[in-house]
């Protein structure tokens, strides 16, 4: 058992005051069996009224209602989380290889469907194409061709950090040969699809030298849903299943549903100036961690 304390901050600038419409943050950790929050404090400027949700996909949103206008808006979100290792466990009573095609049970057909359904369906037969060139199929172990395909995306597509908005299609990035954490993880959610395979999208946070310099920013990787395994975890970025270092905050079926921070303003053309993310990690002791970030109670 581990623990690690996140500092995460964005700051929004603009050239003169602007009202700011309702904004949406997926920013709290998905506790589990996996991990658990110690403590969390999400700290707002302007003056706002907060509200707490879960979507459709499990979410917990923060909706935030702001008061009055500013020239900066600024959310910081200090928490502290505790990790349970190893991570994924697969001790289980039955035989964990799951062949492929994959079959789902009847009673699930319904949700898988919705996670089967492609998010660039348009591109289906040139990203079919590229699964066909480079993955060989796996009818005895499903994961560990949903692994090599993970692999595959990593060594094709080079990373490159991108502030756009938004992602790029799956065939953008084949073609560009190069993409953000967002952009792979695209890729490999509707190449899994294409396998028949239920896959979504996970946003979060990356614990390593980027975060420990205070230089990161969230981080994206994708899921795959297999009978029995359940939910696991592919990082297409680093070419390897998720560990310990992966702390998720949201899940959707598509990438534009689990943006960190999504909102609006009203204001002067021109008014945006920029904006600064940037995340700090540290791994330490529970008992140290509020020290460390000055987080206060969830």
């Amino acid at each position: 058992m581990s623990s690690l304390a996140i500092r995460h901050r964005t700051v929004y600038q603009y050239a003169a005051p602007v009202r700011f419409g309702r904004h949406r943050l997926v920013l709290r950790p998905r506790e589990g069996h996996d991990l658990r929050i110690v403590s969390m404090h999400l700290t707002i400027e302007p003056e706002h009224r907060l509200t707490w949700a879960r979507d459709v996909h499990g979410n917990s949103l923060a909706l935030v209602d702001f008061d009055a206008a500013a020239t900066i808006l600024q959310i910081v979100n200090d928490v502290v989380v505790e990790r349970q290792a190893p991570f994924p466990r697969k001790e289980l009573h039955q035989p964990y290889l799951v062949a492929w095609p994959v079959q789902y049970p009847v009673e699930e057909q319904a949700v898988v469907n919705a996670y089967r359904a492609l998010s660039f369906p348009d591109e289906a037969t040139a990203v079919l194409q590229w699964l066909d060139e480079h993955l060989p199929r796996r009818g005895d172990d499903a994961e560990g061709m949903l692994l090599e395909l993970c692999e595959k995306v990593h060594q094709s597509i080079a990373y490159q950090h991108r502030s756009e908005k938004g992602v790029q299609s799956p065939v953008q990035t084949l073609r560009n040969g190069k993409g953000s954490c967002r952009d792979l993880a695209t890729l490999m959610m509707d190449a899994a699809r294409l396998l028949g395979v239920a896959s979504r999208f996970c946003s979060g946070y990356l614990h390593g030298s980027a975060s420990l310099a205070g230089r990161a920013s969230t981080h994206a990787w994708t899921e795959i849903y297999l009978p029995t395994l359940g939910w696991r975890g592919f990082d297409p970025t680093t070419g390897t299943e998720i560990g310990l270092q992966h702390i998720a905050t949201g899940v959707s079926q598509h990438p534009r549903g689990v943006m960190p921070v999504s909102g609006t303003y009203e204001g002067p053309a021109g008014s945006f100036l920029g904006m600064d993310v940037d995340v700090l990690t540290r791994e330490t002791d529970a008992a140290g961690l509020a020290t460390l970030v000055g987080v206060g109670s969830s």
